[in-house]
């Protein structure tokens, strides 16, 4: 019983946030209009941005060599420091995996920019 209570939740929750997003960007709109704002403030920062191709392919190719390299960084750690392969394997591979999508959004922001 228990263990069905966890989707539950976290379903409800998820739900929750998504409703209160939208309906708060609908009032915030509905009251711009009523006050005689122009409709193209909702589509600024539309146009300018890259590909949606581009940058998954660019974040999936630096998650994976964060991966690849956390792997790589865990084995030495394990073989020559002597730390347990327990702890230097999912450490090395979650750090270089997060390094790997923080260079991948400085990246996104410069195609951005272009």
């Amino acid at each position: 019983m228990e263990a069905i209570l966890i989707p539950i939740t976290f379903f409800i929750a998820l739900f929750g946030m998504v409703y209160l997003y939208l309906s708060t960007r609908n009032k915030e709109r509905l009251a711009l209009i009523e006050k005689g704002a122009d409709a193209t403030i909702f589509m600024r920062g539309k146009g300018h941005t890259a590909p949606i191709w581009k940058v998954l392919i660019l974040n999936l190719a630096l998650l994976l060599m964060g991966i690849g390299l956390g792997i790589i960084i865990g084995g030495v750690l394990s073989a020559n420091l002597n730390v347990d392969s327990e702890i230097a394997m999912p450490g090395s591979i979650f750090l270089c995996a997060g390094l790997g999508l923080f260079l991948g959004f400085n990246m996104t922001k410069n195609l951005d920019k272009e």
